[in-house]
């Protein structure tokens, strides 16, 4: 994105680093814009663990930041050429870097890119943090969603992901550095930045004992809580992670000895007189030769520039549905840059969801195409969202990081608009992205009363029970035949909820004849419903969900009648499930009388014949 050269700010008479945005970026107003915030963000951050902005600018097209010129080494050639540290060395290098963080973090400014190649080490171990190149305050959103920015081994799973960076990030990235200090490797290798990447998402980092069997365990135990997947299971804030490093500290210092003594944070390491005058000298004598590298410097940007504009057009190649390390290599061999974005999705880990440029499209040679990868199918939980609102389920759901949709369906138990369940339901393994169908009550069917005045009780009562309807009876002194019905409420042709109680009258001649041997009571039944004790109730049983066969064993346990229609669905997994029932659970209803239960039958594309199954 830039390079940094030595310069001298000739009006203030002082020796800078100018870091120069690459000249084909300029021309890409996210990246000039992100060039010029950092200028703005890092000048506000004056610390002693921070590097100095002093300016910034364009001139002829190439924009520009001129900052504090520092001694020393990275702390990626200090590993390189000295890891693994000493674990109190480790433990002051890194209270350096995240007190700079931490005043960052409340200055509202993320790194989002700290790594050791981005620290610079004094002789004495001073240490101060550079490079915020790709640095945003807390509420930007600049950088496109998923875009792998930074190296990818320091990167926090959010990041490889796309997702919202906040201060947790850096605390990541810090558990990261400590790591490679300690162990001298990082805890996550691979051949690509995108493996690696898909590494910090899916898998654990190995124990730091495993590579350091002398780590101290509280220190190890810090680390670890730096590295959690999860950021809100890290640490809150760069202060927490600095204090318990600083505990960490105190224990090994207490708990093992023969140590040699180590240099306190903060100390200088004062120079001699002739010491100082040395050092002017090599910087004076430094210095013409990086002007005339700068120079060098600027006109093979001009030479790449005029590369890009002459370039001529290839054709993009699809690349949807191959494995993101062979689209890389076909795009390279194209002459294309990579972006690779990642994505949650149960398709296979690596592989290519989407492309931009879309394919067949010609494009100059050297454009970036961005590849959008799976990053596997990565398991959560269905959380139980019965009885929530429709808005409040989804937010549920959607945060659970899965593919959400809505379908109604009547419920006599369900408030309208309030979730009846889900399928897969609640508790049930799904892979992050995947198909959840969130089930919306539309409230009770509503069913049109038959009109069974004139029928007898029986007749009336199949007919009413028939449509999912409740029936009391009253008795009415009357000379019309014993059992006719002679009236009803609500009246025939009323609609009304599914689950409704229908009251009949039916007819109690003044003095019934004795019944002879032909017309005697048969069973039970009728003599309950011709004698003047009360009906037997009991409550109708939940069956909702259940598939038909115990539905239908369960109501009749409970002493009544069952009758079923079916209703064709298109998810397999409701075939042969009762997906409502009336009247609903909870009410309590005449014994004997009939619940009619709505079973899924899954449609078929070559239905073999009319047949309905009903319960066993």
């Amino acid at each position: 994105m830039a390079d940094v050269y030595e310069a001298e700010d000739v009006h203030l008479g002082r020796d800078v680093a100018l870091k120069l945005l690459h000249r084909r970026f300029s021309r890409d107003d996210q990246f000039v814009e992100r060039f010029r915030r950092e200028a703005s963000a890092a000048a506000r951050l004056q610390h002693p663990h921070v590097v100095g902005v002093f300016d910034r600018g364009e001139h002829d097209g190439t924009y520009y930041i001129a900052m504090e010129r520092l001694e020393g080494r990275t702390l990626k050639d200090l590993i390189v050429a000295e890891a693994p540290l000493d674990q109190e060395r480790v433990v002051g290098l890194g209270l350096q870097i995240v007190e700079a963080a931490g005043f960052a973090h409340e200055n509202g400014v993320i790194h989002r890119d700290l790594k050791p190649h981005n620290v610079i080490v004094s002789p004495d171990d001073e240490l101060k943090v550079t490079d915020f190149g790709i640095a945003r305050a807390g509420a930007s959103e600049m950088t496109e969603t998923g875009s792998i920015m930074g190296t990818a081994q320091y990167l926090s799973p959010e990041q490889a992901e796309g997702h919202a960076v906040t201060a947790a990030s850096d605390v990541y990235s810090i558990g990261i550095v400590l790591y490679e200090m300690l162990a001298g490797r990082v805890p996550f290798e691979a051949d690509s930045a995108v493996s690696i990447a898909l590494k910090h998402l899916t898998e654990a980092p190995p124990p730091l004992s495993m590579f350091r069997p002398d780590v101290h365990p509280a220190l190890e135990a810090v680390i670890a809580r730096a590295l959690v997947k999860d950021p809100a299971e890290r640490y809150p804030t760069a202060g927490d992670l600095a204090a318990d490093l600083a505990a960490a500290r105190e224990r090994i210092v207490r708990g093992e000895e023969g140590r040699g003594t180590v240099l306190p944070a903060g100390a200088v390491v004062p120079l001699t007189d002739a010491e100082v005058q040395a050092a002017e000298e090599a910087r004076r004598r430094r210095r013409w030769p990086w002007l005339a590298l700068l120079l060098l410097a600027l006109a093979g940007l001009g030479v790449l520039l005029a590369a890009l504009l002459f370039a001529s057009d290839v054709r993009v190649p699809r690349l949807v549905g191959q494995d993101v390390e062979q689209a890389r290599a076909v795009l390279k061999q194209a002459g294309f840059e990579t972006k690779v974005e990642l994505r949650a999705d149960p398709a296979p880990r690596g592989r290519v969801l989407t492309q931009r440029p879309d394919p067949g499209r010609e494009i100059k040679e050297g454009a970036t195409v961005t590849l959008v990868a799976s990053t596997g199918p990565t398991e959560r939980t269905i959380p139980e969202v019965k009885g929530e609102t429709e808005r409040a389920a989804v937010r549920e759901l959607s945060e659970a990081r899965f593919r959400v949709e809505t379908e109604e369906r009547p419920s006599s138990e369900v408030l309208r608009g309030r979730a009846i369940g889900t399928r897969p339901p609640a508790g049930t393994e799904v892979a992050v992205g995947g198909r959840v169908r969130l089930l919306i009550s539309s409230g009770p069917r509503q069913v049109d009363v038959p009109d069974v005045v004139g029928l007898t009780r029986s007749s009336a009562e199949a007919a009413l029970e028939g449509r999912g309807l409740g029936v009391s009876v009253e008795r009415a002194r009357s000379d019309e035949p014993k059992g006719e019905v002679l009236g009803q409420t609500p009246d025939g042709g009323t609609t009304v909820e599914e689950g409704a109680t229908v009251t009949i009258s039916v007819s109690q001649p003044e003095e019934p004849p004795e019944p002879d041997a032909e017309e005697a009571p048969t069973g039970p039944s009728e003599v309950s419903r011709d004698s003047d004790e009360p009906e037997q109730t009991v409550t109708v049983p939940g069956v909702v969900g259940l598939s038909a066969g115990a539905a239908a064993r369960r109501l009749r346990g409970a002493g009544f009648r069952v009758s079923s229609t079916t209703r064709t669905i298109s998810d397999e997994d409701d075939d042969g499930i009762v997906l409502d029932q009336a009247p609903g659970a909870g009410g309590d209803r005449r014994e004997g009388s009939t619940v009619r239960i709505v079973i899924g039958q899954a449609r078929e594309d070559d239905p073999g014949g009319p047949d309905t199954p009903g319960p066993p």
